[in-house]
């Protein structure tokens, strides 16, 4: 047997991760995008980020600027660029990663499954044939063949480009 090692989930297993301090869609810093926080992208209506324990190598989590918690509660302009931004986010990922498939979907309530259950969230997860076979099942264990910073590396170009195409508009 071949040992899967993924070491940087090791603090979220343990219940030993840095809390983030505040809401994790609401970064202090003002800047479209940042390393150490994994975001993406961020404007007047939504935020990009990379999920710091993904289920798969890309998975991002889009959300609106604006702190709540459901669909419901979101305004015509901020459903459409929150949508415009899931589909963009899932062009770019199958783009780069050429995924077979992918999971989108946002869990609405604790109860449903939701982590961050009070700021509303997509996840945009890639999915290839045998991603996580028998190791989710056995010990929910995700195995990731590419580490975080590489895949943020890749990924943050293209949403940059986004932000150049917004301010040529």
């Amino acid at each position: 047997m071949k040992t899967l090692w993924t070491p940087w989930r090791m603090q979220h297993v343990l219940g030993e991760a840095p809390k983030v301090r505040g809401c994790l869609f609401e970064p202090d810093e003002n800047c479209p995008y940042d390393p150490n926080s994994l975001l993406l992208y961020r404007d007047s209506e939504v935020i990009v980020l990379l999920n710091r324990f993904p289920y798969a190598n890309g998975h991002l989590l889009v959300a609106p600027i604006r702190h709540i918690a459901c669909l419901t509660e979101l305004s015509d302009g901020e459903s459409y660029a929150l949508m415009l931004m899931v589909k963009r986010s899932a062009a770019i990922i199958k783009q780069l990663f050429s995924p077979a498939g992918l999971n989108i979907g946002c869990n609405i309530g604790a109860c449903a499954g939701a982590g961050i259950a009070d700021h509303l969230h997509f996840h945009i997860i890639p999915r290839w044939q045998g991603d996580h076979n028998f190791m989710t099942t056995l010990a929910e264990v995700r195995t990731i063949p590419q580490h975080i910073e590489d895949t943020f590396n890749i990924l943050l170009p293209e949403f940059q480009k986004i932000e150049q195409t917004q301010e040529i508009a």
